[in-house]
């Protein structure tokens, strides 16, 4: 799947910047702009993985903070990005890979490779942090479905959660596979971006799959994964058998998968629960009301 996603990455840069500016000393500011400034001039690759690998030494860990200005700021630079999280470190290492001349593509494509590759774990939430402010995005998928295989949840979460670049850029397969894993992962996917969006029959029928197999072994699921589901009568039956458990989260997250599933029989089967499509159709239950009264998310994230 590809998006025409254009930004300016320039606003991106100059955010970064002021963010760091009110945290970081005047020193540690000046060697991140000469090192940056090296980099852009075309300065040997070694400077720019020892730039990389040095951020955190001048710059420090702590987290970056930003103003619900920033915040607003970053969404209008560029659509579905949220540094909210970052820390001082990962917003000088993104500044410092912007900073890459990136005409040559084939050249652009094999530095970033060499830094993935060498990457330590910090090193690599950065970088998949930053993937979609990188340019030429639609070069960096098979990368980005290499983050969502590592065995480090802190690293595939990276790709997966707070990032458009997944749901902008994959294509089914890879996007499924990654929201099986969040499942498996037990990651908030009520932060994965573009959910609704991406959904799709063949994910559904998966989940589904999964969830007859944790039935079967006497296992609960999370109630975030009925938000994938209602193509079938296969799974509007795994639906009926949830609305009809004593247990509230899990019949909330079912009565609004059947509010949203394209099916006539789903919305048959939400008409038996009046109290749960009153609220539904008065907006008092939806998925983001859902995550924060329910899973306890700040759904600002």
């Amino acid at each position: 799947m590809k998006s025409a996603t254009n930004y300016d990455v320039t606003q991106v840069t100059k955010l970064l910047h002021n963010c760091l500016s009110r945290q970081i000393s005047h020193t540690s500011l000046s060697w991140l702009a000469e090192k940056r400034n090296q980099i852009a001039q075309g300065a040997t690759q070694r400077v720019f993985y020892t730039t990389f690998s040095a951020v955190p030494r001048y710059l420090g860990k702590n987290s970056l903070t930003l103003s619900a200005e920033d915040l607003l700021a970053a969404q209008t630079i560029r659509l579905g990005w949220n540094p909210q999280h970052w820390s001082v470190d990962q917003a000088g290492r993104a500044l410092v890979v912007l900073s890459l001349p990136h005409a040559d593509v084939e050249k652009y494509l094999w530095i970033l490779d060499q830094v993935f590759t060498t990457a330590d774990v910090r090193e690599l939430v950065a970088l998949y942090q930053s993937l979609p402010l990188l340019p030429h995005p639609e070069k960096h998928c098979a990368r980005a479905a290499e983050g969502v295989r590592s065995n480090m949840t802190t690293v595939f979460n990276a790709v997966a959660l707070r990032n458009p670049y997944p749901a902008e850029y994959f294509d089914d397969l890879a996007w499924n596979q990654m929201i099986l894993k969040a499942v498996f992962v037990e990651s908030p996917l009520y932060l994965i971006q573009g959910s609704d969006r991406r959904a799709n029959p063949e994910l559904a029928r998966m989940l589904v799959d999964y969830v007859r197999e944790r039935w079967a072994a006497k296992r609960s699921v999370t109630p975030e994964l009925w938000r994938f589901v209602g193509y079938s009568d296969t799974e509007l039956q795994a639906l009926a058998k949830v609305l009809q458990e004593d247990d509230i989260v899990q019949q909330e997250a079912a009565a609004l998968a059947c509010a949203q599933s394209p099916l006539p029989q789903a919305q048959e089967l939400l008409a038996r629960y009046p109290n749960l499509q009153a609220a539904i159709h008065h907006g008092d239950l939806t998925w983001s009301s859902f995550s924060c009264n329910r899973l306890g998310a700040d759904v600002g994230n």
